[in-house]
């Protein structure tokens, strides 16, 4: 099942009195599950597609699909980029947030934590946002089997979100750091904080922009492993998608988009050893 479609996506950029296209018409798909790279040099436009497949930017012609929603569903992208550029429509912008918000994690390179909370709080965050929009139809609630059973037995909901931050604090082995502050931590337990934190809403997709660019080779094989365990947990059915030019990252992935110039060269899905090219 994909959880991610992009269809002839454009991405073009005012630069003076020209226009740079970015990204030039590109498609592809992501599967529920899969260890996804958008991988090539820098200035090819992979972090560009991330950040539309995050819906942090619009794109200015194609289709977007996320969780099977259209995203730009009844938007003339190409018409319209002058004004999306300005002001996103209300009735967008609205289902642009509530998609963000329940379909998307994102881990950023700089790991964006808030130096006067602690880990646990850091990671709690996002669940602070949801409890304020209600209507937001996050899957937060969707807890882990073991989880479910407890919620059957009546425990209330505040102590199953207190299980669940603590039992992804665990699991990016942080517990005996949970009540630092994130200035007292090292870089590599930051970025296990903000992974903890992407993770913290349920949502089935995670982004991650480069995450092992502010990391030394140690920790990044320790983030880089923690990541594909997460992956592979099947409680968890994350799916993640790298942008990167990081060879150990590619060389993990099953699914790699190879992006040169703002075109896919090469889309590569691999089993075990054999790696099979999927279009061009």
């Amino acid at each position: 099942m994909s959880v991610v479609t992009l269809k002839d996506v454009h991405k073009i950029y005012p630069m003076g009195k020209q226009f740079v296209e970015a990204v030039k018409g590109v498609s592809f798909q992501i599967e529920k599950g899969e260890f996804a790279a958008i991988s090539g040099p820098s200035g090819s436009g992979k972090s560009t597609l991330l950040n539309m497949i995050g819906l942090i930017d619009v794109p200015s012609d194609g289709e977007i699909n996320i969780g099977g929603t259209n995203v730009y569903e009844g938007v003339n992208l190409k018409e319209d980029s002058n004004i999306l550029k300005t002001a996103i429509p209300a009735k967008l912008d609205k289902r642009i947030t509530a998609l963000r918000r329940s379909h998307i994690g994102f881990i950023f390179q700089t790991f964006n934590l808030i130096p006067v909370l602690n880990v646990y709080e850091n990671i709690e965050f996002p669940l602070m946002l949801e409890s304020k929009n209600p209507a937001s139809k996050s899957p937060v609630d969707d807890f882990s089997k073991a989880q479910k059973r407890i919620c059957e037995i009546g425990r209330k909901g505040e102590e199953l979100v207190e299980e669940w931050i603590n039992y992804l604090i665990e699991k990016v082995g942080l517990s005996d750091w949970k009540k630092h502050k994130a200035n007292e931590l090292s870089g590599g337990q930051r970025q296990r904080v903000a992974i903890a934190r992407a993770l913290v809403t349920k949502a089935p997709v995670i982004l991650a922009d480069e995450p092992t660019a502010n990391l030394d080779s140690k920790n990044s094989e320790q983030i880089l492993s923690l990541m594909k365990s997460l992956n592979n947990d099947k409680d968890l059915q994350t799916t993640f998608i790298f942008s990167t030019h990081d060879s150990r990252i590619v060389d993990m992935c099953d699914h790699v988009i190879h992006i040169l110039d703002g075109l896919v060269v090469k889309d590569e899905h691999k089993v075990g050893s054999d790696v099979y090219k999927v279009g061009k």
